[in-house]
């Protein structure tokens, strides 16, 4: 059965914390599909970039591809980098753009996963409050979606869940934690729903010194992984006719 080929296109950092996490996010998915044929490309600062992949797969020969941004809401570069990048592509190319990966069950089972590993137990919920940080957008959409999260995650059983914004939103992470260190809840922490580390996660973390626990980036966790075949799956068939045709 003919599979497109799946293109993760990640923002790209700077930092090289970030390519390094966003490959091996990459290297798990294709651990759980040693079928698929996945590549990465970045829209700034690193290699591969995703003109330069998309180049290469059309030389190659390949002319169904699944184009997957790495990003947890449909903000700017979803609604408009991502598809102008695209547009450009080798018109021998036909490229299906899938969804963001978020909102997902699997992102919140990814959340607590980090939550417990930084020291937190299932017990724990009813004590604890939970600060969702994200990196903020100015896309009303985009702050909107972190929002209900956050009001769903809440009905799971914790103490009570705030958003928080590193950039363009408030509220910062710190008011975040004084908030619900304000309310009473017995212990707080952050839970940065971001998939690699950087300068925006970093402000996080230096925002989460008054909180009991720091949860690490979402990364390579399982959850992620499957969270990226279920948009791929759900964006391959039927494919498209080429961008721009």
């Amino acid at each position: 059965m003919h599979r497109p080929v799946l293109l993760v296109i990640a923002h790209g950092s700077r930092d090289p914390r970030h390519a390094a996490t966003v490959h091996a996010l990459v290297r798990r998915v294709r651990s759980l599909r040693p079928e698929l044929r996945v590549e990465t490309g970045f829209l700034d600062f690193a290699v591969p970039s995703v003109p330069g992949v998309l180049d290469s797969l059309a030389a190659e020969g390949v002319r169904d591809v699944v184009a997957l941004p790495l990003l947890l809401t449909r903000a700017f570069h979803a609604k408009a980098d991502i598809p102008a990048v695209l547009a450009d592509a080798d018109p021998r190319l036909r490229i299906r753009q899938a969804d963001v990966l978020g909102p997902s069950p699997l992102l919140l089972a990814a959340l607590e996963r980090r939550l417990y590993e930084a020291g937190l137990t299932p017990a724990d919920k009813s004590s604890t409050g939970v600060v969702l940080a994200s990196a903020g957008s100015t896309d009303p959409e985009a702050i909107a979606v972190i929002a209900a999260i956050a009001r769903e995650w809440r009905h799971t059983g914790w103490c009570a869940v705030r958003p928080a914004f590193a950039s363009a939103s408030l509220p910062r992470t710190e008011d975040a934690v004084r908030e619900l260190l304000a309310l009473g809840c017995e212990r707080v922490a952050v839970a940065p729903y971001v998939l690699a580390p950087g300068f925006l996660p970093d402000r996080i973390a230096r925002g989460a010194v008054e909180a009991d626990v720091l949860a690490d980036v979402l990364g390579p966790a399982p959850e992620v992984a499957r969270v990226l075949l279920e948009r791929y799956d759900a964006a391959r068939v039927p494919m498209p006719a080429a961008v721009g045709a």
